[in-house]
Order: C-alpha cells, then structure tokens, then sequence
C-alpha cells in the first residue's frame, strides 16, 4: 500500500525541534491501520518522508491519517479525518532504488486537538482514545456470531494462511477482534475509516457483521461461478476421451492416418537427427507429452513447433572441409583486389586450420569503413573452404533474445538468431558472419552483447544453450566472422574474445581496378548488358572516381557506373545506337556536373589557411584550419563543433605561438590586442582529437606572418607546449586522403616513420613525406615558397639546437 503516487526519492531533511506533547502526523491516501494491526508503508511525498524520518529520530510515535481526497498532492489539515491511529515505527528503510517503507505497528486511536507544525511536516498535539471495554451477554453473542462469519469468509478463500484463523479464534477483545477483521477486509478506505471512528463498541460490531456479511454472500457466488466453469472443462476432458475412443475405432478400421502417423514420423526424425543423448532424451519425453494432449489444447501447437525445431537442426551434420591453400589464394585473388595484408592472415588461419582440424580457431572480425570488402571477404572464406554461408545482421539489435531466443512460455517464442541460421545452412559447421557487430545496443530488454559472449568463446559455446531450446548446441565447429566499421562501440570483454583484421580505404589506382575487373562487370549483367555493346574508358573511371565519388570504399563508385550503364541501356532498347563507348568527355552529360573538386589551392590562398589531415570511421579525410583576427583584448574564439581535445590543441597551439612569438618575428603586443578565431569548416558535424595540432600552429602563424602556407601541403601530429610533434594514428587512411585530395607534399610526426611500410605504394610515390620533431621544421615546410625571409625560422631553430 503507498500513500502517494511514485515520485523521485527525497533526500533526508533537517529538520527544527518539534514541541514534546505532539506528533507528526503522515497523510494517507489510501491505507487505515487499525490498532494492534502491522502494515507496511510506502512513502514518497516529501512531507511524510520528513515527518518518518522525525519519528525515527526522536523516538516518537507517528500519526497516521487518511485524506478526504486521495487525488490531493498536497493536503493541508482542513483535508485530514480528525481521528486516526498511533503507530509504533517497527523498521525505517530505504531501499536501492530510493523509496523509503515503514513498517508500522498500530497502537490505539487518536483525535486530533491542535496542529503545530504544517511544513516541512504536519505536526499536532493530539488525544489518545481509550479502548471500550464492554462486556456482557450482547457482546458475547456479536463476538462468536462474528468468528464464526469470519471462519466462513476464510473457507471460502484461497490459500488462507492457517495461522489467521487461529488467531481470530483466539482473540478474546470485542473491539480488537472487530479492528482486525476489516483490516483484512476488501473495503474502501472510506468504510474503514467509518469503523475507525465508530467508538461505541456494539454499533461497531454490527457494522463489521453487517460487512462481512455482504463478503460472504460475494465469496459463495464467485465459488458457484468457479465450480460452474470447471463444469465446462469437465465436458472438454469428456470431449477428449470420446476422440480418443474414435482413435482406436479407427486403428481397428483401418483408418489410422492423422495424428498418430504425425506421431510415428516425428519419432522416426528424432532418431535420424543424431542429438546428443540427454537431447534425445529431452524431444522424447516431449513426443510422449505431446501424445497425451488434445489436438484443441492450445499447448499442442507450442510443443508440436518445438518438436519440429529439435528435429530440424543439424546436430550431426557437418560439411567435409576441403582446405587447399592454393586455391584459396586463387579465390581471394579473383574476389579481392589488394588487401594483400588480409589476405595474408586468412591463408594463414586456413593452414593452421588445415594442420589442427581440431584446434579451437580465433574469432575474425573484419573492422573498416564501409564498401571496403568485409561482408564479402566473409563469402569468399567460405568459397575456398566449400562451406555454407550464412550472415545475421545484427545492426539495431537491441534485445538479448535475438541471440538467445524467447523462453517457450511466451505465445509466439522463437529460438534467436543464432541458431535460425544454423536450421536454414542445414549443418553445423557453415561460416557464419555476424554482420555490423559494432551496431549493438543495450535496452531494458537485456544486453545482446553480453549474450554474443558465450557465442563467441571457442571455451565456452560448445554448450550454447539457447532459451528457447533449454538444451545445450554445440557451436564450436561454427567459423564465426564478424565485421565493423568501428571498435569503439564494441565493448571490451567482447572485443578481447576476437582476433582485429583492419581494412583501410582503397586508393584512386585500386579502386580503378576494382572497377574494370568487377563493379563494371557486375553492373553489366544487373542492367541486361555485355562487354559487347557496352565500354567505358580508363580515363572515363578515373574521373567518376576523382569527381563525383569520395569515399573509402566502393559503393558509390559503383552507383554511378550503373548510371553510366542505365543510360547505354535505354539508348540500346530505343534504337538509337548498337553499342555505347564512355569516355571522360561523356561523363558530365550522363552524371551531370562534377560533386568535388579540388579545393585546396583555392581554400589555402590567404594567410591563416592550413590543411589538416583527419581520420573518420569512413576513411581518412582533409580538414581546413581557419584563423581570423580582428581587435579586440585577447580572446580566442573556436568555431565549427570541436570536442574538449581539438580545443586543448588550439590553446596549446595558440600558447606555443605567443611563446615563440619573437623567435618567429611576431609583435607579442598584437596578442593582447586582437581576438583570434579558429574555424574549422563543416560545422554540422563533431570533431575530436588531437592531431590537428600541428595544422592549428601552422594556421595561427601563417595568420600573424602574413604568410600563406602552401597550397599542395597538409599535415598531421600532436604538438606540445615544448614545441615537440608527437605521433598520431590513422597514417595509412590520412596519406590515402591526402593523395585523393590532389596533395603533394604531407607533414608528418618523425614517430609515425613505423607506419610507412603501411601506406601503399602508389601513394608512396605520389607524396613527399616530411618528418619533422618540431613545429618549427614543420612551419619552415608549410610556408616555404611565400616571398616572407624565412630567417626567422632558421634563427630559431639554431637556438633551439644551441639550448
């Protein structure tokens, strides 16, 4: 019972002394205590949290009294019975979730003589009310009139505790035995606070006579009703029998079809399926239920469908693998352009495969942006093992039952995902990928994350036990592959559980290939089209990949040569023309005017102006750094959705920059006179890191220099306040974007040289790479070429080295 709707929980509150003749009372909206009478209380208004909390403290006994109105929030005393009950605090708690209970004893009644206190609690002085003690042959006669109502009311209800009845027999007092009867008593509160305040004791014993007597008769009907409706099930069970004597009339005619030849075909599956023994032992004893029951119960269907999934799954089935390393490699190969370092580890994890058939093998998650080749690669394992393949997607999935399935007690319960897909692959060693596995997300239905534990251990899903099952599967001889975009969002226990293979962005002269040997074929077949009326020009892929596509992978790539190829396709079926040739010329008419550009020159061609280099989880990407200034008194204005780090970078940038400003021939007085604003365009999306900040030195200098950095320049690193440019990620994916954006020249941490056998070679031999140790090497490469003396720079670094 509860005193007030839920609300948060309150914290304590201080509260002044309160006089010592009075009480704090607790507002009710719902519950009378009767005296003699425990009861737990639900608190969650503030005042009565404070008025508990004052009891407690002071040792007090509390007042309980029911509202007029139970809807009030807050009811002043004018909205209060005048008479309720004294109670004894018995226990105060709190519990986790930051309600408050009280478990209250009733002592005897009270009438309310004046109020003290309204807030933080109501307080009053009130008086006790002394129990009548009549006796005499009247009473004597509504006592036992009353046990014995009671003694009925208590047959007539279900699971009735024996000790209630012996303690109304027991109970010698007119007025506690009548106090404790309607308590117990389905009344409104009302009608109980009606007896409450009916202290002659006679007329009280009437009134609960008379109210019990009212439940009695409402018991004995819904008893009649009860007893009618087993009637009908009576007559369901006759119905069942009568078909089962028309069974057997029809096995000693010949007839037998239906139910029972069902039955023989699903003992025969059970035994054909090769379950493990306590399984088969499980789906029998299931079959035998199942035979029992009428085809009208509505449990035949839930047990028939779990039959039919037990039998159906491949407990013995297991395709023979055929591991040759070569034409493994001949599958990658024709599947895959590049990626020569994936391919690597997947022949490797097929050799050791193939010399410990029975060794538990990694996990393998392919982590890379999007059109990279993942889902793919997945396919292409799968080819050279001659294994079946099957994919679960599990982008959005937010219930744990989609791994683990529905207990079968839910109408409609399904097993999850998991084992769906090994029933539809019909054996039990496909590659099964687990698509977007970065995607997951936990809600108030559980963690599916936490359940792909267990799936995912090589230790432990030997015994995966799905819900709906309830008995144990054997996944271990599953070849999982998973992919991702990200490993951010994977979480650590789960990422621990799988072997990382990183994918990266393809380069302009990869993805040319990728084109001619497969998006341009594939486009042809989907659009009705052979190589024999339809070619599209070297020249004409490159500028579909430098103008209107910019991405990591492919897809757009391959969007827009099917729109090349719709467009041959239509002047074919009209006539116009028996075979199509793009060339680059022929691009713009068909895609129309081209979606990028090369916008360095353009954007780096005033002071203040550098490029950045940044990694996304859809490849690496150029970034513009932007700095105004204008008077003002030193205020440094950042711009354009920058997390807490990339702020760090700019005042650190920003630090450095005055510290050096003599060495560098910058006046320190236009500091303290002007506000500097650092943009970094694209606003509507966030950015974050720290390897802007060698972009950010360079910008502010370029700025106070009147010096323009060089437009085929862009760099990376993190700088210090020492002026030190320490290593960042991503190198591979930030030189690839370099590269594609037109740039020729790339500014990079000295410490980052251990990446460079990463970065491929085609984009080796298209940009310098500058290391430098210091910002100062990277602002002589970055302006170098402006008609400023770069004496300044040099003097500085001699310093430097002299220091």
């Amino acid at each position: 019972m509860t005193d007030s709707e839920n609300t948060d929980s309150t914290p304590r509150i201080e509260l002044p002394p309160l006089p010592a003749d009075a009480v704090p009372l607790v507002a009710m909206r719902n519950l009378v205590l009767f005296p003699g009478v425990v009861l737990p209380v639900t608190l969650a208004r503030e005042e009565s949290i404070a008025a508990a909390q004052e009891a407690v403290r002071t040792g007090r006994k509390i007042g309980l009294l029911l509202q007029r109105d139970p809807v009030l929030e807050k009811p002043t005393p004018h909205d209060l019975y005048e008479i309720g009950v004294l109670a004894t605090v018995v226990r105060y708690i709190t519990a986790p979730d930051g309600a408050h209970h009280l478990i209250c004893q009733g002592e005897n009644r009270f009438r309310v003589l004046e109020v003290v206190r309204e807030r933080p609690f109501l307080g009053a002085r009130v008086e006790s009310i002394v129990e009548p003690t009549e006796t005499g042959a009247d009473i004597e006669a509504r006592v036992d009139y009353l046990k014995e109502r009671a003694a009925e009311a208590l047959s007539l209800l279900p699971q009735v505790p024996a000790e209630l009845g012996r303690t109304i027999r027991g109970i010698d007092s007119a007025g506690q035995l009548a106090d404790l009867i309607v308590s117990f008593m389905d009344a409104k509160p009302q009608e109980k606070q009606e007896l409450l305040e009916t202290l002659d004791l006679k007329e009280r014993l009437d009134k609960v006579v008379k109210m019990l007597a009212h439940r009695v008769e409402v018991l004995k009907i819904t008893r009649d009703i009860t007893e009618q409706t087993q009637a009908a099930l009576g007559e369901r069970q006759r119905e069942a029998v009568l078909r089962e004597q028309l069974h057997q009339l029809q096995k000693e005619l010949g007839e037998e079809e239906g139910a029972e030849g069902d039955f023989a075909e699903l003992e025969k599956a059970i035994t054909g399926a090769g379950m493990p023994q306590d399984v088969e032992e499980q789906a029998r004893k299931e079959l035998k239920r199942l035979r029992r029951m009428s085809e009208s119960s509505p449990e035949h269907g839930m047990v028939r469908a779990y039959l039919d999934w037990l039998v159906a799954l491949p407990w013995g089935k297991a395709d023979a693998e055929d591991i040759d390393i070569e034409r493994a490699r001949g599958v990658l190969e024709e599947d895959h352009y590049g990626l020569e370092k994936v391919k690597r580890r997947i022949l490797e994890y097929l050799a050791v495969r193939k010399l410990n058939p029975r060794g538990r093998s990694p996990i393998l998650c392919f982590v890379g942006p999007p059109g990279v080749g993942k889902t793919s690669l997945g396919q292409s394992v799968a080819r050279a093992l001659g294994l079946k393949f099957v994919r679960a997607s599990l982008g959005g999935v937010h219930d744990e039952a989609e791994v683990r399935g529905h207990r079968r007690t839910y109408i409609g319960a399904l097993p999850g995902n998991i084992i769906q897909s090994l029933r539809k692959a019909g054996t039990r060693n496909p590659v099964f990928m687990l698509d977007e596995i970065d995607k997951l997300s936990a809600s108030f239905q559980g963690d599916p994350a936490s359940a792909l534990l267990e799936v995912l251990d090589p230790e432990q899903n030997s015994t995966f036990r799905d819900n709906y099952l309830g008995v144990p599967f054997d996944l271990s001889h599953v070849l999982f592959v998973a992919t991702a975009n990200v490993l951010e969002t994977i979480p650590g226990p789960l990422r621990d559980r799988m072997e990382i293979i990183q994918l990266t962005g393809y380069t302009d002269e990869e993805k040319l290939q990728i084109a001619k040997r497969y998006l341009v074929r594939r486009q042809l077949e989907a659009n009705g089209l052979d190589v024999a009326r339809v070619s599209v020009s070297d020249e004409a892929l490159m500028r579909v990949i430098h103008e209107y596509t910019r991405e990591a992978g492919c897809r757009s790539l391959e969007r827009e040569i099917g729109a090349l190829l719709r467009q041959a396709a239509m002047r074919i079926a009209e006539g116009k023309e028996a075979s199509v040739r793009f060339e680059a010329d022929d691009v713009p008419a068909v895609l129309g005017a081209p979606r990028f550009e090369n916008e360095v020159a353009q954007r780096t061609s005033i002071p203040g102006v550098a490029t950045g280099l940044a990694w996304t989880p859809v490849g690496g990407d150029i970034l513009f750094i932007e700095s105004a200034r204008m008077s003002g008194n030193g205020k440094l204005i950042l711009t354009g959705q920058l997390g807490d780090v990339m702020k760090e970078s700019a005042q650190t940038a920003l630090s450095l920059l005055k510290a050096q400003a003599e060495e560098l021939g910058i006046d320190p007085k236009g500091f303290d006179q002007s506000d500097i604003h650092v943009h970094v365009p694209a606003g509507a999306i966030p950015k974050d890191g720290p390897s802007a900040g060698v972009a950010m030195f360079v910008s502010l200098a370029s700025l106070f220099r009147h010096r323009m950095v060089r437009p085929d320049v862009a760099m990376t690193g993190e700088i210090s306040l020492r002026g030190l440019v320490l290593p960042v990620g991503g190198i591979k994916e930030k030189t690839i974007a370099a590269a594609r954006a037109g740039i020729r020249k790339v500014i990079l941490p000295a410490r980052n040289r251990r990446d460079l056998e990463d970065i491929p070679k085609s984009v080796q031999s298209a940009l310098e790479f500058v290391w430098v140790e210091r910002v100062s090497e990277a602002l002589e490469v970055a302006l170098a070429g402006s008609p400023e003396d770069r004496q300044p720079v040099a003097e500085s670094a001699q310093k430097r080295s002299a220091a």
